[in-house]
């Protein structure tokens, strides 16, 4: 459907003329010509659908059409689980906002809240939070929501699962009954509907995708090797495939600094992104990775939320998700927007449990092979080892590839 029949305004029509963009995704088409109506939504989409524009050009539409020239004050509200895409929500708003007369704000940690203060103090029509600095904000006094007459929360399923529940009811709270409430979501999980049944009013429910699925655009793949030799299979991979980009996800901080270290040792321009970076680093380790300066970047998965990058080929589960949900997140950072994408997972034979659980999550048939000379180490079955009868044993030791 082409963004002319949905009933945007003019100005937000040529936005989207000048980035490109002439017919509407399936999540854009149902949620605008709802959302412009003035209903409370719950919205289900996959990662890289255009979830982002579905709820931020009816928000711009509503506040520009109730401009009334005093003075500005906060008439939409946007919380989202982390910087990185509390940073992308708001570059959205910058760029559909373009030809329109309307200020915004993003308040996250990790940043000054000084600055934050003066903008502020300076008149804003739009502010994307993350909880737990807007949480700040109010305890200081900084910030009035009192105005606030459009709530959308973004990633609702991620915010409920770094435990922003009780800062998110509290925020609330504080918000006009009247207003309108967005609640975008991976998953309607229990905790959501709890959420929407306490914040919301009757709200419609739009799904475009099945429930932990991930698109179609994607070829996901997995390799099984010994958890000591992925390091040197990822380097071969991107060596020998000549991957120009990679997202790579670990599990732990300290695993993303240690391997974008040895990947940097072995020839492969990278940097690590995740929560204990600044967030100058983490700014500055996306920025390079969006141009092309480094060539593999791994993250963790809260600090991956958000990450969007156009024609991002590979990403890679360097290791396993414990949970099905986060490796639907992940692999959705590839093939957004139509385009193809690939997912490779490495999994050791630890990790089989997980990688099973996945499969039948995401109710596909991943498959798994091994790459020559990569291939898993035999372990012997485990028994008593042959002896010489007075107990010390002999032999029976394991030989390890390396």
């Amino acid at each position: 459907m082409s963004f002319d029949s949905l009933g945007l305004s003019a100005e937000l029509l040529r936005s989207i003329k000048d980035q490109g963009y002439t017919k509407a995704t399936s999540i854009q088409e149902k949620a605008i010509p709802a959302a412009l109506q003035g209903k409370d939504l719950m919205a289900s989409a996959q990662t890289g659908t255009g979830k982002t524009a579905a709820f931020t050009l009816p928000m711009l539409q509503k506040i520009a059409a109730q401009a009334d020239g005093g003075r500005r004050h906060i008439k939409a509200l946007v919380l989202a689980p982390t910087r990185e895409l509390a940073a992308q929500v708001e570059d959205s708003v910058r760029t559909y906002g373009r030809h329109l007369k309307l200020r915004s704000l993003s308040v996250c940690g990790g940043a000054g809240i000084g600055p934050q203060i003066r903008q502020m103090n300076s008149g804003v029509d739009i502010l994307v939070a993350t909880p737990g600095r807007l949480m700040d904000h109010m305890e200081r006094g900084t910030v009035d929501l009192s105005g606030v007459e459009t709530l959308i929360l973004d990633e609702a399923d991620r915010m409920l699962d770094m435990g922003f529940f009780p800062a998110i009811e509290k925020i609330v709270k504080t918000l006009p009954k009247s207003r309108q409430t967005l609640l975008f979501s991976a998953t309607f999980s229990a905790p959501i509907q709890k959420l929407a049944r306490n914040f919301m009013n009757s709200p419609e429910l739009i799904e475009t995708a099945a429930r932990n699925s991930a698109g179609e655009q994607i070829d996901q793949s997995a390799y099984m090797v010994d958890s000591n030799r992925k390091r040197e299979l990822l380097t071969h991979l991107i060596g020998t495939e000549n991957w120009g980009q990679v997202l790579v996800f670990t599990r732990t901080k300290r695993g993303a600094d240690q391997l974008a270290k040895q990947l940097e040792q072995d020839g492969i321009r990278s940097t690590a992104i995740h929560g204990d970076k600044s967030q100058g680093a983490r700014t500055k380790a996306l920025k390079q990775f969006k141009q092309n300066s480094v060539r593999a970047l791994i993250a963790t998965d809260v600090a991956a939320r958000g990450i969007d990058i156009d024609r991002l080929d590979y990403v890679v589960n360097y290791d396993m998700p414990d949970n099905p949900d986060d490796y639907v997140h992940r692999i959705g950072r590839t093939g957004r927007g139509g385009e193809q994408g690939s997912a490779i997972s490495l999994v050791s034979g630890h990790e089989k449990g997980q990688f099973a659980s996945i499969r039948k999550v995401v109710k596909k048939e991943i498959p798994s092979s091994t790459v020559q000379g990569f291939e898993p180490q035999q372990r012997p079955r485990q028994g008593p080892r042959p002896g010489n009868g007075n107990g010390n044993r002999q032999g029976g030791r394991r030989s390890f590839q390396r």
